[in-house]
C-alpha cells in the first residue's frame, strides 16, 4: 500500500485550516455587520438620540473642555438609543478602543455612555484612572445619581451631577502636569503604527513562521498572528480580518 508522505498530511491540514479561516472570516464580516457603527467624535458631548437641548449642551460641553484644560483628563459622554446586539459593557469597550480618550502617554479618559432605549448607562474608565474611579464607584454613581435623575426625567442635571461626582474623584488622582493637546474629535486609530508594525513585523514572522511550519502552514501562522495583533491594536473585526488576509497571501508568495 502507497504511504502518502508527509508533506501531503500536511499539505491537506494547511488547507483544511484555510478553509476554516475562511468561514470564520465570513462570520467576522457578518457580525461586524451587525454592530452598531462607531460614531464620530466630534467633541465632549455627543447625543445620538435628541435629548439633551442645545444649551445643556453648549453647558456641558464647556464644563468637559474646562476640566482637560485644567487637569488634563479627558471626558466624553455618549448619548445612543441602543447597544445592540452588544451589551453596554462590550460597546463602550469598542468605542474606548476606537476613540482612545486621555492623553497619549498618560491614558486617563473616561466615557461615560447611556443607553436610553435601554436604559443602561456605564463608565468606560481608562487604565489610569481604575484607582480614581473603579467600578464600585462608577457603579455607585449610576445607581445613585444618574439612574435617579433619569426617572425624573431631568437627563441633562442627572448627567452633570454624575460628572461633578467622577471629576471629584479624578482631582484627587495625582496625574502629570496638563501639557497643550488636541481636543477630542481630532484623535484617531494609530495607523501609523500600523504601518510600521507591517514593514517590520510580518515580513519577520513571515520568515520565521514559513522556516518552522513550511510556506502553506507558515503563511497561514503569519496571518493568524498579523490579525491578533491588529485586532488586539484596534479592536475593529474588518482590520484584523483584512491584515490576516492580507499577510497569509504575502507570506505565501
Amino acid at each position: 500500500r502507497q504511504v502518502k508522505p508527509a508533506w501531503a498530511a500536511i499539505l491537506n491540514i494547511a488547507f483544511g485550516t484555510v478553509l476554516a479561516l475562511c468561514l470564520l472570516v465570513l462570520a467576522g464580516w457578518a457580525q461586524a455587520a451587525d454592530l452598531q457603527p462607531v460614531p464620530v467624535l466630534t467633541g465632549h458631548v455627543i447625543d445620538q438620540t435628541g435629548t439633551l437641548d442645545a444649551a445643556s449642551l453648549t453647558a456641558l460641553e464647556q464644563k468637559l473642555s474646562t476640566f482637560e484644560k485644567t487637569k488634563g483628563s479627558q471626558i466624553v459622554v455618549l448619548l445612543v438609543n441602543t447597544t445592540a446586539p452588544e451589551d453596554i459593557s462590550s460597546y463602550a469597550n469598542r468605542i474606548g478602543n476606537a476613540w482612545k480618550i486621555g492623553r497619549a502617554g498618560v491614558g486617563d479618559g473616561l466615557i461615560l455612555v447611556v443607553a436610553m432605549q435601554d436604559r443602561r448607562m456605564r463608565f468606560e474608565v481608562a487604565k489610569t484612572l481604575e484607582g480614581a474611579l473603579p467600578d464600585l464607584a462608577a457603579s455607585r454613581i449610576i445607581e445613585n445619581v444618574l439612574k435617579p435623575a433619569f426617572r425624573r426625567g431631568d437627563y441633562a442635571g442627572g448627567i452633570d451631577l454624575a460628572l461633578d461626582h467622577a471629576m471629584a474623584r479624578i482631582n484627587g488622582e495625582p496625574l502629570p502636569e496638563v501639557e497643550p493637546q488636541d481636543a477630542p474629535g481630532k484623535k484617531g486609530a494609530d495607523w501609523s503604527g500600523l504601518l510600521i508594525f507591517a514593514f517590520f513585523f510580518v515580513p519577520i514572522a513571515a520568515t520565521v513562521l514559513r522556516g518552522i511550519f513550511g510556506n502553506k502552514l507558515g503563511s497561514l501562522a503569519t496571518g493568524a498572528a498579523v490579525g491578533g495583533v491588529v485586532w488586539l491594536m484596534f479592536a475593529l473585526v474588518p482590520a484584523a480580518i483584512g491584515a490576516a488576509l492580507a499577510s497569509f497571501f504575502y507570506a505565501l508568495i
